[in-house]
């Protein structure tokens, strides 16, 4: 039987709440009985949505996932340096948006084979993506340079790992902790200036 209207807006008053909490309390910390008092639904009704506290972060964490493809596919730009600034801008504002839920991801990811394993995949997936865009990047005549699945990985690995260190970490970061304008200009231009340092070559 398809959702109703109503059922779908309890699930997304539950999705809400949990994000709320997870901000507030911390994802571990965090019960049942705190996301259903504050989506000000029973804690009963819960359970005719998810089985369990890890189901429904599964369930943001797609939104995550959701979003930074929508995100990165809604910014096509025949400018390289532009397409490169709006693929790192849609993952780092939705990194921002769902940060509570992506530590709640690393944590479990500690304790649990299968958040692990989740972990994995949606590193996969970026590297994916952008390896994708390495290909497009050499078939418009840029000589790269490099070997293109261990470049993917690594600019996937910078992405992430700035976005864990200045937005997750912070007080423990050596140094200053750039606003989102100056971390999207960084990010952009180390990604470009690997990907696109020389000029595309010329088809006769």
């Amino acid at each position: 039987m398809p959702p109703t209207n109503k059922g779908r807006q309890t699930e997304a008053a539950f999705l809400d709440a949990a994000r709320r909490c997870f901000a507030d309390k911390g994802y571990l910390n965090t019960k049942i009985s705190d996301i259903a008092e504050a989506a000000g639904r029973s804690t009963g009704s819960f359970y005719n949505y998810y089985d369990n506290k890890d189901q429904l972060l599964e369930a943001l964490l797609d939104q995550f996932s959701d979003e930074v493809v929508e995100g990165s596919l809604a910014t096509r730009h025949s400018d390289p340096e532009a397409g490169v600034r709006a693929a790192v801008t849609a993952y780092w504002t939705t990194y921002k948006k769902y940060l509570p839920e992506i530590i709640g991801l690393f944590q479990m990811s500690m304790l649990d084979d299968e958040f692990r394993e989740r972990w994995h995949a949606n590193r996969a997936s970026g590297i994916k993506q952008v390896l994708a865009g390495l290909h497009s990047a050499e078939r418009a005549g840029y000589d790269v340079g490099l070997p293109l699945e261990p470049l993917a990985s690594a600019l996937v690995n910078t992405l992430e790992s700035s976005c864990w260190s200045w937005l997750a970490v912070r007080g423990g970061v050596v140094g200053s902790i750039p606003d989102d304008d100056t971390a999207i200009d960084i990010l952009t231009t180390i990604w470009f200036r690997t990907v696109y340092r020389s000029a595309p070559r010329i088809r006769r």
